[in-house]
């Protein structure tokens, strides 16, 4: 269940970055990723971003 909560949470973060900077980040097989355990990410992440959301997910936030 966590496992579940912290993939969502990382690659909803992701696509949200891929679709505010397309020029910056690429992300590939989002919605396969979410029933496999690969993910294609290609440029930049804004790290603190994607931490708070690992974080928030964790603690039980939205």
């Amino acid at each position: 269940m966590l496992e579940e909560k912290l993939k969502e949470a990382i690659i909803g973060e992701l696509e949200r970055q891929a679709a505010n900077r397309p020029q910056a980040l690429k992300v590939e097989g989002g919605d396969d990723a979410k029933g496999s355990e690969e993910l294609i990410v290609n440029g930049r992440i804004d790290l603190a971003a994607l931490a708070m959301v690992i974080a928030g997910s964790v603690a039980g936030g939205p």
